[in-house]
């Protein structure tokens, strides 16, 4: 499996080692101990799946308290994948990542726990999969507005199909602070 560190740090890409022929492929979409050695140490508890048409944007969302990491990848489709840096303290503060996630490219993003995470999907349909450690909790759900111009995400899109609780999105200099989660050396 290759690692790929992006500019945030505790947010990967990997790229698991697929096995294919005329037949088709394998691939092994999560081991524990294979994703420990590539730095990934959290424990999952829940795995969630989401399908989604052409425009649906999700996020981007979060929750706080009981942070959840999320291991994500793409079964079916393509979507854009960002994760943002919401942690107060955090030297990266307001920064974000990027990644195009596919069927095809096989690729899975880690969004660490105190971080907004968000997709929207660019193929036809996409069938979303994702682990996270942490159970979701309505009551500690936020969501940063998807289109904060202060974060200034390059979406592939202009005008997504959004949830009604997503066009409620609030820009996160004005998410009030004691919704958002606390930057510590070495986690949330």
């Amino acid at each position: 499996m290759n690692t790929i560190k992006t500019k945030l740090d505790g947010v990967l890409i990997f790229e698991p080692k697929v096995f294919g022929d005329e037949r088709g492929f394998f691939m092994e979409t999560f081991n524990a101990a294979r994703y420990r050695e590539a730095g990934l140490k959290e424990d999952f508890v829940q795995d969630n799946l989401s399908f989604s048409r052409r425009g649906v944007l999700r996020g981007l969302h979060f929750q706080n308290p009981n942070a959840q990491g999320k291991l994500v990848y793409v079964l079916q489709g393509e979507v854009y994948d960002v994760a943002v840096d919401i942690r107060l303290g955090s030297p990266t503060f307001g920064q974000w990542a990027a990644v195009v996630l596919s069927a095809e490219n096989k690729r899975q993003f880690y969004v660490p726990a105190g971080f907004a995470h968000g997709f929207c999907v660019t193929s036809e349909t996409a069938l979303f999969a994702y682990k996270c450690t942490e159970s979701y909790r309505p009551s500690d759900e936020g969501c940063v507005l998807w289109n904060d111009a202060d974060l200034n995400i390059p979406w592939p899109i202009e005008h997504p199909d959004l949830s009604a609780k997503d066009k409620l999105g609030i820009p996160l200099a004005e998410f009030p602070r004691d919704r958002l989660p606390v930057y510590s050396a070495g986690g949330v």
